[in-house]
């Protein structure tokens, strides 16, 4: 059974929860019920992989490498400790490709395998496995997500892996995960628009309108099941939108800490000022919005589904139940108009998610975010907790 999203007590204090154990044999199967006899290998990256994928020498830098690690460990010695042969599959390969460098950036071709050997993406993993499985330090769902529907693989997209996404996110069922995703998506699908307001440690309140012309909510559930070509990003669990138009204000937590309000109109942010921090980096982002403004160009609004311990890294974090994101750039994995050939350069067609969470964003609150369809008016979150609508249903 699904958890039981009416014990509010988990629903909102999400360390209440008890998880299983990781079994890659249950993941595998329950995201993508594998078919007899299916070739399976992994990928991940590296700054220099002619070097570091030969023999496997990246283990010997496990404070370097440690998704690469993780990856080896549980993915790469798990398929060979028996899960191939319990799922019937084959293969079990890795492979190593240049890191890009950027979230969703498109990859180079040439890739190696643990011998040194240069390979092709396309002609030797593309063309020859059926399941796909990413674990990299760098995002890869956008350019697989194209990939797969040209050469008919699924796979799935594990970018960051740590220990607490092992035991939490991964260790979940994603039969229970899809569920409640549904049920969420079926809550929200339809939206005309959404307002999220932020309160700001100074008491000011700034206001964000997405607008969604009454479009489907779409769901990243985890499951890649059948012969169609998909990919899976993991750990899943969100309801998500393109936006079509956007305007207002809104925070931004900087990388170094420095604390700006984006300026939004037409959909696009269109400059940064400063709360507090570094005035340098605030120019930073100014010139790069001149130089190339789709850069700035907003192209999802994402709500977590899932009741979950915050792990460290985004790919988890921003699928929590009462968290939400906004993200820039390229959102063509997503069913938007954004793609690569519109930046001004390839470097710059990046998918760069904003998450809004109180361990990453601490100096604001989400005082609310409402969602208008129609006549009807919900909150979705309050205080960076779901509101009652979302949790009722749930139930």
């Amino acid at each position: 059974m699904p958890l039981a999203p009416s014990d509010s007590l988990i629903v909102l204090d999400p360390s209440q929860r008890v998880f299983p154990d990781f079994s890659l044999k249950r993941l595998l199967t329950t995201v993508f019920d594998p078919i007899e006899n299916c070739r399976v290998c992994l990928l991940t990256d590296f700054d220099e992989p002619e070097i570091f994928m030969k023999d496997f020498s990246f283990l010997k830098n496990p404070d370097m490498f440690p998704v690469q690690c993780k990856a080896h460990e549980k993915f790469f010695l798990g398929l060979r400790d028996n899960v191939m042969s319990d799922l019937s599959m084959t293969g079990g390969d890795m492979f190593a490709f240049k890191a890009t460098g950027g979230s969703n950036l498109d990859m180079d071709d040439q890739c190696f395998d643990s011998q040194g050997n240069l390979l092709s993406l396309d002609a030797d993993v593309y063309s020859r496995y059926d399941i796909i499985l990413c674990i990299s330090d760098w995002s890869a769902t956008a350019p697989l997500t194209s990939k797969c529907k040209e050469f008919g693989f699924r796979g799935a997209t594990l970018h960051g892996l740590n220990d607490i996404i092992l035991k939490t996110g991964l260790a979940v069922d994603y039969l229970e995960v899809s569920e409640d995703a549904e049920k969420l998506r079926q809550a929200m699908t339809g939206a005309d628009e959404v307002e999220i307001d932020f309160t700001l440690e100074d008491g000011r309140v700034l206001t964000v309108k997405l607008f969604l012309d009454g479009q489907e909510a779409q769901k990243s559930h985890g499951l890649c099941r059948g012969k169609n070509p998909d990919v899976a990003n993991l750990p899943a669990g969100e309801v998500y939108f393109v936006p079509v138009g956007a305007e207002g204000q809104f925070p931004m937590k900087y990388e170094d800490g420095t604390l700006g309000i984006l300026h939004v109109q037409d959909r696009n942010i269109i400059s940064s000022t400063l709360i507090e921090g570094s005035q340098k980096r605030i120019d930073l982002h100014n010139a790069r919005l001149a130089d190339d403004p789709m850069t700035g160009t907003l192209g999802e609004l994402g709500f977590g589904t899932q009741v979950l311990p915050v792990a460290g890294a985004d790919i988890q974090d921003e699928k929590i139940l009462g968290t939400c994101h906004l993200a820039t750039g390229r959102d063509d994995h997503l069913g938007g108009d954004i793609i690569p050939g519109m930046f001004k350069k390839h470097g710059n067609s990046t998918h760069d998610d904003i998450l809004f969470a109180p361990h990453k964003t601490p100096n604001f609150d989400i005082s609310q975010a409402r969602m208008k369809r129609g006549d009807q008016e919900e909150v979705l979150i309050e205080h960076f907790r779901p509101g009652q609508y979302l949790i009722d249903a749930l139930s």
